[in-house]
């Protein structure tokens, strides 16, 4: 697409930008810069208080319908949002999955009675979700989940019992969207379900995994006989592999852009601090720095035709390209920072405190696997894409 802005949308542009600068005071302007993957632990409950802060002044769910509670805004105009709340270093967002997940899967593919039940809660940021997709025997083969979900025998609720692991936030979420396998004797992809869970209840167990940054924002989750209502199955029953990858397509489309907001902060950052020790008179280092800036406006220019092809809410198996290339981008910005760094990078201080750029490095790692290995994805892209032949199955 090319990107153009008209009056209106420079007169939104400075509408954006002054609410930010007249609201980012206080405990919120202290929140500046702070969250995100390997630092969600930072100023979490401030970071609540401002999507909260957002939501009650009309700035959360731009994109979604009108009525709904969105502003239905057009996607130069969440361009136009995410580029001045970078400008305003906001703090990171907590609903993420919520808003930027779920609520589209919902829209385009839940009833009107879940949309009326779970939608406000997330636009309001009173209720927060997670992603119950990953088990140990079924990451990016997701297909190969053994989670299982049963009717009650009096056919009110259904009665889960498996586990889930790498549910980023799930010790904080209230709700977690789960996939489950509702018919075991249909083939893989035919027998599953996506279903909305309650967390809070005894059939649910959480256990933080201690991560590389000793941070935890990872987590294994079990089910044992827990249960939500019958109704809160999405798509249908048994259609859930169909709404599980409608939801990938959303988290590897627009929502990079809101995630695209730390890659910048983090380059900027490492740009001033290559400077400031010099390690950008090094002509590799300053190389390396040139191609990440020119990866970052590439990872914007695909994110935003990917969301020219969401008109009509189904996004499609493109989307990986996204996925590939922003892990790698972020993998690579670690690996640059502790070049930068030097020698020092490779020491901590007392007690394990790693400082900002120790951590991207040890986080980064995980990039090119969570979320769809690189190797996942590369065999959407060749196959559901480009129209390869598949790849042979044991």
């Amino acid at each position: 697409m090319e990107l153009t802005y008209t009056a209106a949308d420079e007169a939104f542009r400075a509408e954006v930008r002054d609410w930010l600068r007249d609201h980012l005071t206080g405990e919120f302007a202290a929140a500046k810069g702070l969250g995100g993957p390997g630092r969600e632990h930072e100023a979490f409950d401030v970071r609540v208080a401002w999507d909260r802060h957002l939501a009650a002044h009309g700035w959360t769910c731009l994109d979604w319908p009108e009525e709904y509670g969105g502003r239905a805004a057009s996607v130069v105009r969440q361009v136009v949002f995410h580029e001045e709340y970078a400008r305003a270093e906001a703090p990171i967002r907590v609903s993420h999955v919520g808003e930027q997940l779920l609520g589209p899967t919902l829209i385009a593919h839940g009833t009107e009675e879940q949309r009326q039940r779970f939608l406000p809660g997330i636009r309001d940021v009173t209720e927060l979700w997670c992603q119950g997709y990953s088990e140990p025997d079924a990451g990016s083969d997701l297909a190969n989940v053994k989670t299982t979900a049963v009717l009650s025998d009096d056919g009110t609720e259904w009665i889960l019992n498996g586990q889930k692991v790498w549910t980023s936030l799930a010790h904080l979420a209230d709700w977690c969207f789960v996939v489950a396998r509702t018919s075991p004797d249909k083939p893989r992809h035919h027998g599953l379900s996506y279903l909305l869970v309650p967390m809070d209840q005894p059939g649910v167990e959480v256990r933080p995994i201690l991560q590389l940054t000793r941070t935890s924002e990872f987590n294994e989750v079990w089910f044992t006989d827990a249960r939500t209502a019958a109704g809160n199955v999405v798509g249908g029953v048994d259609e859930g592999w169909r709404v599980a990858m409608a939801t990938l397509g959303f988290e590897r489309g627009v929502s990079t852009l809101g995630q695209q907001i730390g890659f910048r902060r983090e380059l900027d950052a490492l740009v001033a601090l290559a400077k400031a020790n010099g390690s950008a008179a090094d002509p590799l280092v300053l190389d390396r720095l040139t191609r990440a800036a020119i990866g970052l406006d590439v990872l914007r220019l695909n994110a935003l035709r990917s969301m020219t092809g969401l008109a009509d809410g189904a996004p499609g198996p493109e989307a990986s390209i996204a996925k590939l290339a922003w892990a790698r981008w972020h993998r690579d910005l670690g690996e640059l920072a502790m070049d930068v760094l030097g020698a020092g990078g490779t020491v901590t201080g007392s007690g394990y405190d790693l400082d900002e750029w120790q951590r991207l490095w040890l986080f980064s790692r995980a990039d090119t696997i969570y979320g769809g290995s690189d190797e996942i994805q590369r065999n959407v892209i060749a196959e559901r894409v480009l129209g390869l032949p598949k790849e042979p199955r044991a």
